[in-house]
């Protein structure tokens, strides 16, 4: 991916110009993409916050936040190889399409539950349910689309601005949706501009171009079905850096805690909840844009374990804080670390995976890791119920610490790696 200047005769023709640091943006379908994307990021954000300070309000004990996290992760690995394989069988846009209708439509339930005078919480859980199905079948479609979208040359270009503008939804959902909350004392507007703001997402993938269709036509079996389990076990590269961010994320995670952080820890309230949540989202979209302009070349994989290690460091750090600044300076740490290791992840997924994979790779993909925030909510909240909040997240940072100096020893073949271009996919 980097060009190396040597000493040539003039008369040789030059070196080729390094790629845009735009060059994603080239392409009208993957405009849409991250719009769509980020317009839905921001709707989501908004709702996750004002669903864990509406479940919090409500019962005043740490375990319910873990419960929001289970009720969004069982669909996820209940369905991962259905949702990989389907990612793969069925056209990729239209799915998308699909999974944000059914996500407006429980955000219009999450609307209609905020205006009863009590609403019940086992609602609010089967409600997460329904979202966590929408959930289970997006992450694999949508990562397995984006490959798609742009040259394969662009693609950790693209890879990067993707994860900027969801950052920047991250960012902005949270303070919006913290915002509205505190300023109304209700829960109501959130959901109902989250519904709004989902279906407007639903429009531009609509506007998407590029039609996937079936790319895995073998018949229906268990063995197509298990087909990306399979592949991610034999390919160290694709295990190794799928599970690190497993334990770094269930481990180190603690964003499933900040509710308490700060109502009882920082005395902040709702605002400074929102802002909290924005934090790491904040280091993540400036480390992408960072690395937008200035791309990883080489030692690529020590990168992505040093800055996981980073990533757990950070957390032990917001664990220990009492400052309301301090904390938000330890989480825009941990973001940026994590930022690295997503682009790392995503970029060794695209090479390693053959397109008629992608889908089933992404499910693997999607439940080790994207699902793992869920898993890791609930660990938090179990940890906190047991040991106490400071304790839980502190002990988390260390775990995740010690996870990178395991991994380091157990998969030496991601530990290595120096080029993305150095890792080739291979048909099954």
């Amino acid at each position: 991916m980097s060009s190396d200047k040597a000493a040539a005769p003039s008369a040789s023709p030059p070196s080729p110009e390094a790629p845009s640091p735009f060059a994603a943006f080239h392409s009208r379908d993957f405009c849409f993409y991250a719009a769509g994307r980020t317009l839905a990021t921001i709707a989501l954000q908004m709702q996750a916050v004002a669903v864990g300070f509406q479940v919090y309000a409500l019962t005043h004990r740490a375990i319910s936040l873990g419960y929001v996290g289970l009720a969004q992760f069982l669909p996820v690995v209940t369905l991962s190889l259905a949702t990989g394989h389907a990612a793969d069988r069925f056209d990729r846009r239209g799915l998308l399409i699909g999974c944000h209708a059914l996500a407006a439509a429980c955000s219009v339930a999450f609307w209609l539950l905020a205006r009863s005078a009590n609403p019940s919480l086992f609602a609010i859980y089967a409600t997460l349910v329904v979202l966590g199905v929408a959930r289970a079948f997006w992450g694999p479609a949508a990562s397995a689309l984006l490959p798609s979208l742009v040259p394969t040359k662009h693609f950790p270009n693209a890879a990067s601005w993707a994860s900027t503008l969801w950052q920047v939804g991250a960012i902005g959902g949270p303070s919006l949706g913290g915002l509205i909350y505190g300023l109304r004392g209700s829960a109501e507007p959130v959901y109902l501009a989250a519904a709004i703001g989902i279906s407007g997402a639903a429009l531009l993938i609509a506007g998407i171009g590029v039609r996937t269709g079936r790319l895995e036509r073998r018949p229906p079996s268990i063995a197509t079905v298990l087909a990306g389990l399979r592949y991610v076990w034999s390919s160290k590269i694709l295990l190794g850096s799928i599970s690190l961010d497993l334990f770094a994320v269930f481990l180190g995670g603690a964003v499933a805690l900040l509710p308490i952080y700060a109502t009882d820890i920082l005395h902040v309230g709702a605002r400074g909840l929102g802002l909290l949540r924005s934090a790491p989202a904040f280091g993540s979209a400036a480390m992408a844009i960072f690395l937008a302009f200035r791309p990883l070349r080489r030692r690529v994989g020590r990168t992505m374990m040093l800055f996981v290690a980073l990533f757990g460091l950070a957390t032990i750090i917001f664990g220990l804080s009492k400052s309301f600044l301090l904390s938000l300076a330890a989480l825009t740490v941990l973001g940026a670390a994590d930022m690295v290791s997503v682009v790392v992840r995503m970029t060794l997924e695209q090479a390693a995976a053959p397109p008629s994979m992608r889908g089933r790779v992404s499910a693997v993909k999607f439940v080790l890791v994207g699902a793992s925030n869920e898993l890791g909510d609930l660990e938090s909240g179990v940890a906190a119920a047991l040991l106490g909040t400071v304790p839980a997240v502190v002990v988390g940072g260390i775990g995740t610490v010690l996870v990178v100096a395991i991994w380091s020893v157990l998969f030496p073949q991601l530990r290595n790696v120096d080029r993305f271009d150095d890792v080739k996919s291979t048909e099954p």
